[in-house]
């Protein structure tokens, strides 16, 4: 029986590794001696190369091992009470845990773009009145004891069972249901033993579907199933090959709740990786890419070794990496690796999700996108994070997708109901500016009431115009009057004296008016910016300050009012010289900033006639790396950060004034010198950054 040598398999990715870095290499062991092997470059693997690098943020990470992950860390809730539900969005809820082991907080997200559940340690903003839905579970689930959290088979769904008393006293057990299903994820509240639905947080009517209906009062149905199986019940290489034979594409009814994996796998050319997403449930592409070139190297390390053994030293290394690399290459390029190649990395696997032996990471890519899982990707080029729990993964991952997304549906309507009003201001600008033109012609208006007195005589009430000689002319030339016919002539006349009279009165009123509109302008042009890099705490302040400005009506409060905090959260940055940075993200934090926090010593700076945030350095000694980079967090955070040579305006915070009576956010300012600037990104995310007060 031939011994096998002993394998060491390195991959080679790192995220500064050139494109033609080898794909793998390793050493076979052959009793003391060592044979080093390198095969090929990826361009030179059709069947591992630019298919398995192009991974996207539509492969469905989230699969039945990811959700297998989360219900296993989530085991230790079990016995905990729920202290209180909040519901911060539409598509979220946070349950706050007691237990043996302190309070915990678990979200769960029906997101349609970032389902999820896991543990968090985020703070969510709550709205004032909660959802329905969220009043239904505090009814129903809040004081209650989680019996069991468990998932269904490998699917994406998670059941959280709660035990609690009703209003006489009895016993009551309910479900929360969690279907993490991309678009279609849903969070539904049921009676255990009936199986009636209480509700859920989004409805699937009878018109949407009429084989799965989500509603007050029907009676809850499972997604349907796709006719796969579970692969942790498959536990030999006859059993899994057998099914990878026998493999049919997956059937759905009515709403396809595995849409975006099917048409994933379906897209992809590999048979390996179509069969093990269309055959096992629980599989995602971007997991079966990973067993698919987990299988490849492999087979290409066997090749190393049986090369080695037959004839270890009939050629160089260098010969012997060449003909490998061509022979394997051809062997493979069709993309078939084989189902008995398969199964000996996806049984390790399995044993691993057995043993709930997880390797939570994300994977950033140097095209920026970014990917996670619970097992090593060693297909994905990229800078690796490695995470001691998969909420901690997830909340990586998701959270600040999530926040933005969040954001934005809290700014929406914000944002609409200040393009309004800068819409206003300009249209009343645009006719000030009229009026003023009308005024610069006050005196016409007064000739041509003059005329009309002295040639009353020539012209009577139904004339349209009339033509007299304008002696105020030099030359003794006619002119012609436009009329009123409704009017006489005398009361032509007095309406023409009449335009002259406003016309003269106006033009300080109107340049009065037309600075105010300007004014209001720039200031909604400020929190338009503002809004446009803000956080949900930046959000807040500035629908505060709107609402301090009279511009939105207060939202009601019901019970005890919420405390503000003393003073604003800033952000702070460190400059490569160790100098802090504070930035104002809008006018109740620039206000603070600049009026309060700086020193009369500090440098303050702002973008030159372009809205902006106010950037303070907090330090009267510092270098030109300093100034460069507070100039581009002030370019960065204006209007102009995607433009180059941003003017940038810097002067002592001495020099600073804010008027009185102004808007929030402003200030004049002198001694100003301007530094032309173009934002540096990668050099402002190196920057170390955190929230201070």
């Amino acid at each position: 029986m031939r011994t096998i040598p002993e394998i060491s398999l390195v991959p080679k990715w790192k995220a500064h590794a050139a494109r033609d870095a080898p794909a793998y290499s390793g050493v076979v062991h052959l009793g003391e001696q060592r044979i080093h092997f390198c095969y090929g470059n990826f361009h030179e693997f059709p069947q591992i190369p630019a298919r398995m690098q192009e991974e996207n943020n539509s492969a469905m990470a989230l699969d039945g091992f990811v959700t297998r992950a989360a219900v296993h860390e989530l085991q230790q809730l079990v016995g905990s009470r729920i202290h209180k539900i909040h519901q911060p969005t539409k598509h979220d809820l946070v349950l706050q845990t007691r237990g043996s082991g302190g309070g915990r907080r678990l979200l769960l997200s029906a997101n349609p773009t970032y389902p999820r559940v896991h543990l968090t340690e985020l703070s969510y903003q709550n709205p004032m009145e909660p959802p329905m839905f969220c009043m239904l579970l505090r009814k129903y689930c809040e004081g209650g004891q989680i019996e069991a959290i468990r998932q269904i088979g490998m699917e994406r769904i998670i059941h959280i069972e709660i035990r609690q008393r009703d209003e006489l006293g009895d016993l009551s057990l309910k479900t929360i249901i969690i279907e993490l299903m991309g678009r279609h994820s849903n969070i539904i509240l049921t009676d255990t033993a009936s199986g009636i639905i209480h509700d859920g947080i989004h409805h699937i009517t009878p018109a949407i579907s009429s084989f799965r209906i989500v509603m007050p009062g029907s009676r809850y149905t499972s997604p349907p199933e796709q006719g796969k199986g579970n692969p942790l019940d498959i536990d030999s290489s006859e059993e899994f090959l057998a099914i990878m034979g026998a493999v049919k594409s997956p059937k759905s009814n009515s709403i396809d709740f595995e849409a975006e994996a099917t048409e994933e796998a379906a897209a992809l050319p590999e048979p390996p990786l179509k069969r093990l997403v269309s055959a096992f449930s629980g599989v995602s592409p971007l997991l079966a890419k990973e067993l698919v070139f987990r299988a490849a190297a492999r087979s290409l390390a066997d090749h190393a070794v049986e090369d080695a053994t037959n004839d270890a030293a009939a050629s160089s290394p260098a010969a012997r990496q060449a003909d490998g690399t061509a022979d394997d290459a051809a062997a493979l390029s069709d993309g078939s690796v084989q189902a008995q190649e398969l199964w000996p990395v996806f049984n390790t696997f399995l044993n691993a999700a057995r043993d709930h032996d997880y390797e939570p990471n994300i994977v950033d890519k140097p095209d920026g996108k970014s990917l996670f899982s619970i097992t090593t990707l060693t297909h994905v080029e990229g800078e690796r994070q490695a995470f001691g729990t998969i909420s901690e993964c997830l909340e990586a991952f998701y959270g600040d997708k999530a926040s933005r997304d969040t954001v934005k549906q809290r700014v929406s309507d914000m944002l609409q109901f200040l393009n309004n009003e800068r819409a206003k201001n300009a249209k009343k600008l645009d006719k000030q500016a009229v009026t003023l033109e009308e005024a610069k012609e006050a005196e016409k208006f007064r000739i041509l009431g003059e005329l009309l007195t002295t040639y009353m005589h020539s012209f009577q009430k139904g004339d349209r115009s009339v033509e007299v000689v304008n002696y105020y002319d030099e030359n003794g030339a006619s002119v012609t009057i436009e009329l009123d016919p409704q009017l006489s002539p005398s009361e032509n006349a007095q309406r023409y004296f009449r335009r002259y009279t406003k016309a003269r009165n106006s033009t300080g009123a109107v340049l009065e008016q037309m600075g105010l509109a300007r004014e209001e302008i720039r200031y909604l042009d400020s929190l338009l910016q503002q809004l446009a890099s803000a956080s949900l705490q930046d959000v807040e302040e500035i629908r505060e300050e709107l609402v301090a400005g009279g511009y939105l009506r207060a939202r009601e409060k019901r019970g005890a009012k919420r405390k503000k905090p003393t003073k604003p959260l800033l952000l702070c940055y460190t400059s490569s010289e160790g100098i802090q940075i504070f930035v104002g993200k809008n006018n109740t934090q620039n206000e603070y900033l600049t009026n309060k926090l700086a020193a009369q010593g500090d440098t303050w700076l702002h973008t030159k006639d372009i809205p902006g945030s106010h950037v303070v350095i907090r330090s009267q000694e510092f270098g030109d790396s300093t100034l460069e980079e507070a100039a581009m967090l002030a370019a960065h955070y204006s209007q102009a950060r995607s433009s180059s040579m941003v003017p940038v305006d810097y002067t002592l915070i001495r020099h600073v004034h804010k008027p009185s009576g102004a808007k929030p956010g402003f200030v004049i300012y002198d001694h100003q010198k301007t530094l032309f600037i173009t934002p540096d990104e990668n050099r402002l995310k190196a920057l170390p950054s955190e929230i201070k007060s």
